[in-house]
């Protein structure tokens, strides 16, 4: 299992890929607010895991064990916002820092019946489809 750290790391590649086409340790840096440094070492480990590919100041990208596991913890952090914000009654502006710490922890059989207490949505409460 992942440490917190390297799962945030996926999903931030995942994410900022999504969104620019692709990642850039620089964007890493400034999405993830830690050295340039910081994300170099922390690459180097993800690339030993086969959770990434890429090549020094190049772009990043993510393996096919790596996207499997961002699309995961993407589901996971979206639907424990849709929960912290439907159930919870949490502002959605406010939902984004908890579901980063709840996503790691969150049982498999936990976000399940969160899934289905919640009615199987598509979308969280920010509009992004929850499954991808």
């Amino acid at each position: 299992m992942l440490n917190e750290q390297r799962e945030d790391y996926i999903r931030a590649i995942y994410l900022i890929s999504l969104r620019k086409g692709v990642a850039r340790g620089k964007d890493m840096s400034e999405y993830l607010k830690v050295s340039k440094n910081t994300v170099s070492a922390m690459l180097v480990r993800l690339s030993d895991e086969n959770y990434i590919s890429h090549k020094n100041y190049g772009t990043v990208a993510l393996t096919k064990k790596g996207t499997s596991l961002a699309k995961q913890l993407t589901m996971k952090h979206r639907l424990i916002e849709l929960f912290l914000v439907k159930i919870l009654k949490h502002q959605s502006n406010e939902v984004h820092s908890e579901a980063c710490r709840l996503e790691h922890d969150f049982s498999q059989k936990s976000i399940s019946a969160m899934n289905r207490l919640l009615g199987n949505p598509r979308l969280d409460p920010h509009g992004s489809q929850i499954y991808q």
